[in-house]
């Protein structure tokens, strides 16, 4: 799994663009980028080149973002979590990245949030798709190409090309490059685009 290859602006014509009700306070937010209405990127968020970012999305302090993905409406990313390029994530997708979390704020918990020890990092794979409403828990990676079926919880790791449904998630089967549900098994051609799945 490879993390996303940011890459700065190359010239003033394809800056990145948000709509005027977004709250945008990072500056790391490549080439041709869209933010769209109520949307919210946190100081410290890295946004790669040639993304969407969706209406009242979500972008933590953090997270980091690649290029060329797709962050659809009510979307929630995390401190934490890292999404390859090409990515997709859904609508109302939410993102998680503590295991034991309790209000920082409690003083019975606070000695928890004195260091950046409860985090736990997440890593979404090179064109992963996740579908509306899924959660995503702490400490999960996500395969290259992998497909989460929505409204899953994602408790454990996912396998590159795997299609993962139901609560708690569990392998379905597996999915091509394309986005097509593949017949057969790894080594089968994808009916739609001819990809063959590696053996």
């Amino acid at each position: 799994m490879r993390h996303p290859r940011l890459e700065p602006p190359r010239s003033p014509e394809t800056l990145w663009t948000a709509h005027a009700t977004a709250i945008v306070e990072t500056t790391d937010i490549g080439a041709g980028t869209q933010i769209w209405a109520y949307a919210h990127l946190m100081e410290g968020s890295r946004v790669g080149a040639r993304c969407m970012i969706g209406d009242h999305a979500f972008v933590e302090g953090g997270a980091v973002v690649g290029n060329e993905v797709t962050v659809k409406n009510g979307a929630m990313v995390w401190d934490g979590v890292t999404i390859g390029d090409g990515a997709f994530i859904g609508p109302g997708v939410i993102f998680t990245n503590d295991r034991l979390p309790r209000s920082p704020r409690c003083s019975a918990a606070r000695h928890r949030y004195a260091t950046r020890s409860w985090l736990v990092p997440t890593l979404v794979g090179e064109g992963a798709s996740i579908g509306a409403g899924a959660i995503i828990c702490p400490g999960v990676s996500l395969g290259d190409y992998a497909m989460v079926a929505a409204g899953a919880v994602v408790t454990s790791d996912v396998r590159a090309h795997a299609l993962v449904r139901g609560v708690p998630a569990r392998e379905a089967g597996w999915v091509c490059r394309c986005g097509d549900m593949a017949a057969g098994d790894p080594g089968a051609a994808c009916t739609r685009c001819g990809w063959t799945k590696p053996i």
